[in-house]
């Protein structure tokens, strides 16, 4: 299975008044695993950035000055995700984007949902805690997942952020990447660890829970009147 994780900044909030994207930022997943490829790049917008969103991403006008149209990496854009299932959080704000931009590049383009398959995390967010807040800032502090290096929204530090939090919210569904560990890649050299490189919370248990653990495998092993395997010592 192929998904692109995506997330885009933006002049501002609203693709009808004519605001444009400024960075793109894309994270591919291979059988759920992080393949190493990515694509990023800022853009000229052909127009100026809202201050409300410079102080969201400190994107300015002068640095984007410089950069290429959209027009001019519209191509490898979609080569980037085509047949890919896209993982975006709020996905209908980076698509409408997305598609006024394709739209002013080549009508004939169509639409990204024409092309790939789109996974909304804000609505996934919603339907497994729901009447909670779930930014991604907020996911990542309920999920575990260390976002203190995400000073200012970025696209391509969102993607990984956003990368890790879709893996962690869908831990127990889907395939179990046996494809990759059947292949001729060398073990070592799959990534595992989280997506935007922040180290994993470990939790350990407590005395107390060790005690009662213990107590439970000595219940199960006067019930059924024979050694209990789960206290048995590790060979070694």
């Amino acid at each position: 299975m192929r998904q692109v994780v995506l997330d885009t900044e933006t002049t501002g909030l609203e693709v009808g008044k004519g605001h444009r994207i400024i960075e793109i930022g894309c994270i591919e997943l291979l059988e759920r695993r992080p393949s190493g490829r990515t694509f990023h790049v800022y853009l000229n917008p052909e127009r100026s950035v809202d201050e409300g969103a410079r102080a969201v991403h400190g994107i300015g006008d002068d640095f984007l000055l410089d950069k290429p149209r959209f027009a001019e990496v519209a191509a490898d854009f979609l080569a980037f995700v085509e047949g890919a299932e896209l993982i975006a959080h709020n996905a209908s704000f980076d698509v409408g984007f997305l598609d006024a931009e394709l739209a002013r590049v080549q009508p004939e383009l169509g639409r990204l949902g024409d092309r790939s398959q789109i996974l909304d995390t804000l609505q996934m967010a919603r339907e497994k805690f729901p009447g909670q807040q779930n930014n991604l800032n907020a996911l990542c502090k309920r999920l575990g997942i260390d976002n203190r290096h995400r000073e200012l929204h970025g696209a391509l530090v969102d993607a990984y952020l956003l990368a890790d939090v879709y893996l962690a919210m869908t831990a127990g569904q889907g395939d179990l990447g046996l494809a990759v560990e059947a292949s001729d890649q060398p073990r070592a050299a799959i990534a595992t660890g989280p997506v935007s490189g922040a180290a994993l919370r470990i939790v350990r248990a407590t005395a107390e829970e060790l005690a009662a653990h213990l107590r439970r495998l000595e219940s199960i092993e006067r019930s059924s009147g024979g050694a209990c395997v789960w206290k048995a010592p590790a060979a070694s």
